[in-house]
C-alpha cells in the first residue's frame, strides 16, 4: 500500500477527509494534490499581534494555492482553523516537531529569544525575520532591518511612514496589497445576546490593557461621549465592551450613563459580541485588532503610537488628542496627566458621525 505523505490532505496520525468521506486510499485517490510549499510561521504573541499577522496567510495562499501553513503561537485559539492548516501551541512537542521537519519557508516575526533560536536551527530553504545571533535577537537579513530598527530606535520609529502590515510583508520579501486579517466570528456557537435586532450597535471598548496605561481615557470622558452620542445617534444602542480588567470600570460607566453593559466573557464570546456591533470606538488594544479583523467600522483613539502603524482598511479614522503627546511608547506620562485627557468627547462623536 502506498502512502502519499506529500498530499495536502494527508494527516498520518488520523484518516484524511477524502478517506472519511469517500473511502479513498492513497494509491487510488481521485483528489490527490501535492503540497506546493511547507511554510512555518513563528508568531507567538500578543493576541492582537497574532491577529494582525494573519494577512500573510492570505498572501501565501494566493501565491501557493496548495501550500501547507504551520503556525506556532502562545494563543492558538485566536487563529481560524478553517484557514490555517496546522495551528500549534508553543510547547516542547511543537518545537520538537518544527526542529525535525523540512520547510520551504520559515518565518519568525517575534523578538523573543526562544523564537529567534528556533528559526536559527530549523531546516528551511528560505528564512525570514529575526534570529538569535551572539545571544541577542538580530535581523536575519536586509529585509528585516527596517522593522528591527523601528523597534530599537525611537527616532527611527517616529519617522516611519509604513504600516505594520507593510513592514511584515517586506520582511518576507512581499508587498501588502490589502490582504485582510483572518478571524473566526464564532457565529456557529449559538451565542445569544440581549441586544436589539433593529438597531445599530455602537461598541465602546473602554480599556487599554496594563502595559501602556498612558492610552487610558477617563471614566468621565466616556460618560460625556455617551451623552453626546445619545443625542447625535438616538436610534443606536450604546454597548460597553471589555474584559475582566474593565469590569469595575464599565459598571461605573454604566451607572453614570445608563449605557448597556452585558459583562465580560471568554475570548470567543467577546469576538462574537464585537461582531454584533456596527461601529467600535476603541483605544489601541486587542479589541482594535478584533474589530479590524471582523471588518467593522472603527474610531481609533491614539496618542503614544505612530499613527502610520495602523491600517484601518478604509473603515474608519484615527483620532488624536489636541495636545501633542510626549510619551512615545511609554507606559507612564512624563507630565503626570495623560494627553488623552486633551481628547474631547465631541471630537470622537464627530468622527462617529462621519462613519456611522
Amino acid at each position: 500500500m502506498n502512502f502519499k505523505s506529500d498530499c495536502i490532505h494527508f494527516k498520518g496520525h488520523i484518516p484524511c477527509k477524502p478517506h472519511k468521506q469517500h473511502g479513498y486510499h492513497c494509491d487510488d485517490c481521485k483528489v490527490y494534490e501535492k503540497v506546493s510549499k511547507r511554510i512555518l510561521i513563528i508568531k507567538l504573541g500578543a493576541i492582537g499581534d497574532v491577529i494582525r499577522t494573519t494577512p500573510l496567510v492570505v498572501k501565501f495562499k494566493e501565491l501557493y494555492p496548495l501550500c501547507k501553513i504551520t503556525w506556532l503561537t502562545w494563543t492558538p485559539d485566536i487563529l481560524p482553523q478553517s484557514k490555517i492548516d496546522e495551528i500549534l501551541k508553543w510547547d516542547f512537542n511543537s518545537i520538537l516537531y518544527a526542529q525535525n521537519s523540512n520547510w520551504d519557508i520559515a518565518i519568525n516575526l517575534d523578538k523573543e529569544k526562544e523564537a529567534g533560536a528556533l528559526l536559527k536551527i530549523v531546516n528551511a530553504k528560505e528564512k525570514y525575520g529575526f534570529v538569535l545571533n551572539e545571544n541577542e535577537i538580530q535581523p536575519l537579513n536586509d529585509l528585516a532591518i527596517h522593522k528591527f530598527s523601528t523597534g530599537v530606535f525611537d527616532d527611527v520609529s517616529k519617522a516611519n511612514t509604513k504600516s505594520y502590515l507593510q513592514e511584515i510583508f517586506e520582511i518576507c520579501g512581499l508587498t501588502h496589497n490589502g490582504e485582510p486579517y483572518l478571524i473566526d466570528a464564532h457565529d456557529d456557537k449559538g451565542y445569544k445576546w440581549d441586544l436589539p435586532l433593529d438597531k445599530k450597535i455602537i461598541g465602546l471598548n473602554t480599556g487599554c490593557g496594563g502595559r501602556w496605561t498612558t492610552r487610558l481615557w477617563s471614566i468621565e470622558k466616556w460618560v460625556e461621549l455617551i451623552k453626546i452620542l445619545r443625542k447625535q445617534e438616538p436610534n443606536a444602542e450604546i454597548l460597553l465592551l471589555g474584559g475582566e480588567a474593565e469590569d469595575v470600570r464599565n459598571k461605573e460607566i454604566q451607572k453614570l450613563s445608563g449605557a448597556k453593559y452585558l459583562g465580560y466573557f471568554s475570548l470567543n464570546e467577546f469576538i462574537n459580541l464585537v461582531n454584533r456591533c456596527h461601529l467600535i470606538i476603541t483605544q489601541v488594544t486587542m479589541g482594535m485588532h478584533i474589530t479590524l479583523a471582523l471588518g467593522k467600522k472603527i474610531i481609533l483613539m491614539n496618542n503614544i503610537f505612530n499613527p502610520y502603524e495602523f491600517d484601518l482598511f478604509g473603515n474608519g479614522e484615527i483620532v488624536m488628542p489636541n495636545k501633542e503627546c510626549k510619551c512615545f511608547y511609554r507606559g507612564a506620562c512624563v507630565d503626570g496627566t495623560s494627553c488623552m485627557e486633551e481628547l474631547p468627547a465631541q471630537k470622537i462623536a464627530d468622527a462617529v458621525a462621519r462613519h456611522y
